[in-house]
């Protein structure tokens, strides 16, 4: 069975990306690039905003405010153009033209459902901020991993992250800080019904 994997770049206030902010921040640094590149090989899921986005930066487009990608950019965009990738959408139209992608036009619940019965793989999202709120509030994500970076983006950050999720009960199952300033936290989650109300949910 495959494993799913709920994966987040944030800043400290929970913003999955800043107006006038290159990628990771500006603040990647050489161990957690390292690590990066030492993860194992996934399916990415994503949603039609997501692919729309980074399919266009595969094909050379660069976020406002930039002349060019850095090194480090580029190179986080040729690994996912590589990797195997399954897009939900119903305005999105066949073929699509970012290279080792799959167009669902169901429902993502049921189709992530039967992946993983059917792939013994590792699935991760990224970015699909409303895609990866339909598979956690389903019980589906086995794993929910947050890399916060040590900026607060309070005035320029967008696409808050949290709004709009049901309460969820982490525990955690790994944590790591890379070069001294970038935290790693890894949990298993799980779906509340209802505030546990000072007793054990």
């Amino acid at each position: 069975m495959a494993e799913l994997l709920v994966d987040f770049i944030t800043s400290l206030d929970g913003y999955a990306s800043g107006e006038g902010w290159p990628g990771f921040w500006g603040l990647e640094a050489p161990e957690y690039l390292a690590w990066l590149g030492e993860q194992p090989e996934v399916t990415y899921l994503m949603g039609a905003n997501t692919y729309r986005t980074m399919s266009g930066f595969a094909a050379g487009a660069v976020p406002g405010g930039q002349d060019e990608f850095r090194p480090e950019e580029q190179e986080s965009v040729d690994e996912l153009t590589r990797a195997s990738k399954v897009v939900f959408s119903s305005t999105l139209e066949e073929p699509l033209t970012w290279a080792n992608s799959t167009l669902v036009r169901g429902d993502a619940v049921e189709a992530v459902r039967a992946m993983k019965q059917d792939r013994p793989a590792i699935l991760s999202t990224i970015g699909s901020l409303t895609l990866c709120r339909s598979l956690l509030g389903a019980g589906l994500v086995d794993r929910f991993r947050v890399v916060m970076f040590p900026v607060i983006t309070g005035a320029t950050g967008a696409e808050r992250i949290y709004d709009g999720y049901p309460d969820v009960a982490l525990e955690m199952t790994d944590h790591r800080t890379f070069d001294g300033s970038i935290q790693m936290v890894e949990y298993k989650p799980r779906v509340l019904e209802h505030p546990p109300l000072g007793a054990p949910a």
